[in-house]
């Protein structure tokens, strides 16, 4: 946990209420993060995904719908939480890789350059992508697992990040 000294960004601070950051005098940086989470599908369901490289349903192949919900989510981002900045987002990529025998691991890295951090893009296209994968193979399990999002890395803005693994 860090320190405990500082502010709640998104409060304003006379009043309390919400408030979306003035970032109008903030010097334009090179920013980007990166979200990742895990999905459990269980063994039968990812044996059929690493047989055929991807599973096609009827609603598509499973990986490659995932990919573009997830980048389609991370545009917007602002839409769907309520402070967020709308962002011209530069490069968006999902990577979905086995992790194990029953699950995989999603990986959403945001970048560009701009006035506000890429967090909150990051994470919710690797949460949506996980939810895509969810929504496209419960049809072969309901007992899926969705779990460890998290901010991985992020640079740019006041400070970087890394999680120490």
């Amino acid at each position: 946990m860090e320190s405990n000294n500082k502010d709640f960004t998104h409060l304003d601070q006379k009043t309390g209420n919400p408030s979306m950051v003035d970032v109008g005098g903030k010097v334009e940086t090179k920013r980007s993060a990166t979200a990742s989470c895990e999905v459990v599908l269980g063994v039968d369901i990812m044996k059929l995904l690493l047989e055929e490289k991807d599973i096609v349903t009827k609603k598509g192949p499973v990986f490659q719908t995932a990919i573009i919900a997830g980048t389609m989510a991370a545009k917007k981002t602002a839409d769907l939480i309520p402070l967020c900045h709308p962002l011209a987002l530069e490069n968006i990529k999902i990577q979905i890789n086995p992790l194990s025998d029953a699950s995989v691991l999603i990986h959403c890295t945001v970048s560009l350059t701009g006035k506000t951090g890429v967090e909150m893009e990051a994470l919710t296209g690797a949460s949506v992508a996980a939810l895509t994968i969810y929504d496209m193979c419960k049809g072969f399990s309901h007992d899926i697992l969705i779990k460890e999002l998290g901010l991985t890395e992020k640079t740019g803005g006041k400070r970087d990040f890394k999680r120490a693994t």
